[in-house]
């Protein structure tokens, strides 16, 4: 029997096929691989070792770095503005270079005080280069495949919880903290110059359409009649006064709380169980590894399920998974870990897909500058969260995976009150709806 040709689709469908986007994934990647060391899972190894050079407890610096992430917000609200001045290119090499001048007055903190201005700074800027810059990327260049390129992206969060820790405390043992910080800040300035040098902000400044489809496709399947050269007709006030924003925020960012507070004390919560320091970090290591197919295996399934019903699953796996870890019995942790390891990049992928599946890639940076602000601040309670039970409970972090878990519960409810297709102009088009596209330019007075 002969075999069929295989008909071309215009490269709509492909999952790999992103030619000179490659870039910008791998441009992402690696500034979620820095944003993931520098703020969360690295202060499994830079909590202790300044704590120790300053002779202050590790909540002391666990809630300077929950306080670092509040004021991260300004830092967000501010620069959400400037990329849609400067664009995403030169912005996030500028953010690079400036976290790591603040990375390395963290690892050289001579007080407290040091030591929270300059978590401020480095989670205000390497946090906004990678969701505010790379969001913004994400947005333009892949607006319809957004869920498996955030999977590809987010391999950075499980490779930095691979890499990160082993790295950096090889480099504290070599050269104590104030010099095993020095390799990391070298690294993250050279991506930022090259981000600089090389990165293009829209796909059609390299040529292709977004998504990397053809022509016919792209005319076809997208709207022609809007760019992210203004603000797709929202304003501040437009875009406050809608759920579906607010929603968008709170469940990225409840997500976040649970996935960022488990893996920043995931080595100490390991050592809790038993496991010795080296066992607990070679631990992380091999679920972070198993992440980095977690986090394609959750882009996909939200390209192919949507947004709105990936994000409902996570959470209800998830909630599992910290339970079965609290519950302190090893075989419940084990399966637990595993649980954990796949969905590390998953909440991370959420951030950027759910805002795109709802808005579009139309004025997705003005929606985005609106938007991450609000997440951020989400964000940031985890610190405070792992900080107030750990004083509460003489340092048993368990009990905060319970606080993470009915988080990860209220938050799938939420979930399920999103309208995850409301204003994305691309879908509505793809799928003939005419009358809803002219709601959409009615309600925004166009």
């Amino acid at each position: 029997m002969a075999k069929k040709p295989k008909v071309d689709d215009g490269n709509k469908s492909s999952v790999v096929n992103f030619g000179p986007g490659w870039f910008p994934i791998i441009y992402c990647l690696l500034m979620f691989w820095f944003y993931v060391g520098m703020c969360n899972d690295g202060s499994n190894v830079t909590v202790p070792a300044v704590a120790a050079a300053l002779r202050v407890e590790n909540a002391t610096l666990l809630t300077m770095n929950s306080i670092a992430g509040l004021v991260g917000v300004v830092f967000f609200i501010l620069l959400g503005q400037l990329n849609r001045k400067i664009g995403p290119r030169w912005l996030s090499g500028i953010l690079c270079i400036l976290a790591g001048v603040g990375y390395y007055g963290v690892g050289n903190a001579s007080s407290v005080g040091m030591y929270l201005v300059c978590m401020c700074v480095v989670t205000g800027s390497i946090m906004s280069a990678g969701y505010i810059c790379g969001g913004a990327l994400v947005a333009q260049w892949f607006p319809k495949k957004k869920g498996v390129v955030m999977g590809y992206t987010t391999m950075g969060h499980n490779l930095a919880s691979a890499m990160y820790c082993p790295i950096l405390a090889f480099l504290i043992a070599r050269f104590y903290i104030t010099g095993g910080v020095v390799p990391i800040v070298i690294g993250v300035i050279i991506l930022g110059i090259v981000g600089m040098i090389f990165l293009r902000n829209t796909p059609q400044e390299r040529h292709i359409n977004p998504d990397n489809v053809s022509d016919e496709v792209f005319k076809a399947e997208y709207d022609m009649d809007d760019n992210d050269d203004d603000d797709g007709g929202w304003t501040v006030k437009n875009l406050l006064s809608k759920k579906e924003l607010w929603l968008a925020a709170i469940t990225t960012g409840l997500f976040q709380i649970c996935s960022v507070g488990v893996m920043s004390q995931l080595v100490l919560r390991n050592q809790e169980l038993g496991f010795s320091a080296n066992t607990a970090m070679l631990i992380m290591t091999v679920l972070a590894l198993v992440g980095v197919g977690g986090s394609f295996l959750i882009g996909v399934l939200d390209d192919r399920l949507g947004t709105k019903r990936t994000m409902i699953g996570f959470g209800i796996w998830y909630a599992v998974a910290l339970v079965l870890n609290f519950t302190n019995i090893m075989p419940c942790v084990y399966i637990s870990l595993f649980m954990i390891a796949l969905g590390i990049g998953g909440s991370a992928n959420f951030t950027t897909s759910l805002p795109t599946a709802i808005f579009g890639r139309q004025g997705f940076s003005k929606v985005n500058s609106v938007i991450f602000p609000i997440q951020g601040a989400v964000t940031a309670m985890q610190f405070l969260i792992n900080a107030i039970v750990q004083n509460a409970t003489g340092g048993q972090i368990r009990y905060a995976y319970l606080v993470f878990m009915a988080v990860a519960l209220v938050n799938v409810f939420l979930v399920t009150k999103v309208d995850d297709h409301r204003y994305n102009r691309d879908y509505h088009v793809q799928n003939g709806n005419t009358q809803r596209l002219a709601e959409i330019e009615a309600e925004l007075g166009k």
